[in-house]
């Protein structure tokens, strides 16, 4: 669950860590990967509102299923054109894609557990024709 911070400047990676409930590690990986770019006084790491805003979309995009080049995509259109109204409209397309995979994941799961049931069936079908309980 995330905690409702006070609003402010610079957030420590330890304020982070506790607020979106992820290690130091985690965090780390997203700055090397280059999405969130803290600022450093000495060995310290401060990081923005705007940091803070990024890593809660981050997650919230693996939350989501999206992968790592998946989300920096769809940061990058904010930052270049065609801005905030193609990361919109890439993001719809992602997640129209995200959800034509998880129903089609959906229907294979229901289709593995119906041939499962029919196996079993059969399977304690056969065992009554040759007089063996279950």
């Amino acid at each position: 669950m995330v905690n409702k911070p006070e609003k402010r400047d610079f957030y420590t990676i330890t304020d982070l860590t506790r607020e979106f409930s992820v290690s130091t590690r985690t965090i780390r990986f997203y700055e090397d990967e280059g999405l969130v770019n803290p600022t450093r006084r000495g060995r310290t790491r401060l990081f923005r509102q705007s940091d803070r805003r990024i890593l809660s979309f981050i997650l919230r995009g693996k939350r989501l299923g999206f992968s790592i080049a998946e989300i920096r995509e769809i940061l990058h259109m904010y930052k270049e054109p065609p801005g905030e109204s193609g990361q919109l409209r890439l993001l719809i397309s992602k997640v129209k894609e995200k959800r034509e995979a998880l129903e089609q994941k959906r229907r294979d799961i229901e289709e593995t557990l119906r041939e499962l049931e029919q196996v079993e069936e059969a399977s304690l079908a056969r065992l009554a024709e040759i007089g063996v309980g279950t």
